[in-house]
């Protein structure tokens, strides 16, 4: 199932190390939440590829 990825940034932000540095940089947080969620849409598609890949032993 497809993540749905408006709520991303909603989870990163109800996390302690996340809330910590939006507490404590506001004018950074916003780029860095926007990384963090490109980092896992990159990830997700990597391990998409992964999982076509035709991973038998042909002799």
């Amino acid at each position: 199932k497809e993540p749905d990825w408006s709520k991303f940034q909603d989870f990163l932000k109800g996390e302690v190390r996340f809330a910590s540095v939006a507490k404590q940089y506001p004018a950074e947080a916003a780029e860095l939440f926007a990384a963090a969620e490109e980092n896992a849409k990159w990830r997700l598609r990597s391990y998409k590829r992964l999982a076509a890949e035709n991973w038998s032993v042909e002799e």
